[in-house]
């Protein structure tokens, strides 16, 4: 009788709860596989990549777990690690490769012309969405990061794809 009064006084209890309120894995994902933690947000220009545990070198030197940024440098030559806009790493690339039929696509002039009317009417819909303080609506450019440890090399992996160019670089780790 004793325990039923009390575990009734836990659970009515407004500040204590003896099982967390929402579950930990919501629906079979894993913590960070949900789409904001794999992909970037709207504000940023660069898809997120996830480190699950510090990389080292051979300098002593070390990449902390965490999200960054992962942005390709101008000439293409290295991948960028990024967090608060600042450069952790530099990677560089082995292998890039970029869509000749979405880059054809783009020179066709009648895609030219889709591609114009889409870009007025988007501007129209900005003005409309400004005058209620909405954010601008922007083209969707598809962004994903990966990263993954290959034993029989001894090195961590990064894939990197952002519209139509994708690249891979090594970390010796």
């Amino acid at each position: 009788m004793l325990e039923g009064i009390y575990t009734e006084g836990v659970l009515m209890h407004k500040e204590s709860r003896p099982y967390p309120i929402h579950p930990q894995e919501t629906s079979g994902l894993t913590y960070g596989s949900s789409a904001i933690f794999r992909y970037s947000l709207k504000e940023t220009d660069y898809p997120n990549i996830i480190i699950p545990e510090p990389i080292y070198d051979g300098n002593g030197d070390v990449i902390s777990p965490g999200y960054y940024g992962l942005a390709l440098s101008d000439d293409r030559n290295y991948l960028i690690l990024i967090v608060s806009k600042q450069a952790r790493a530099i990677i560089p690339v082995f292998k890039i490769e970029e869509d000749v039929k979405e880059q054809q696509r783009l020179q066709d002039p009648d895609y030219q012309k889709e591609l114009k009317k889409e870009a007025q009417e988007r501007e129209k819909t900005n003005k409309k969405r400004a005058k209620v303080g909405m954010p601008p609506d922007e083209p969707y450019v598809h962004m994903d990061a990966s990263i993954e440890y290959d034993e029989k090399g001894g090195y961590y992996l990064i894939k990197y794809e952002r519209g139509t160019i994708k690249a891979w670089g090594a970390i010796k780790g």
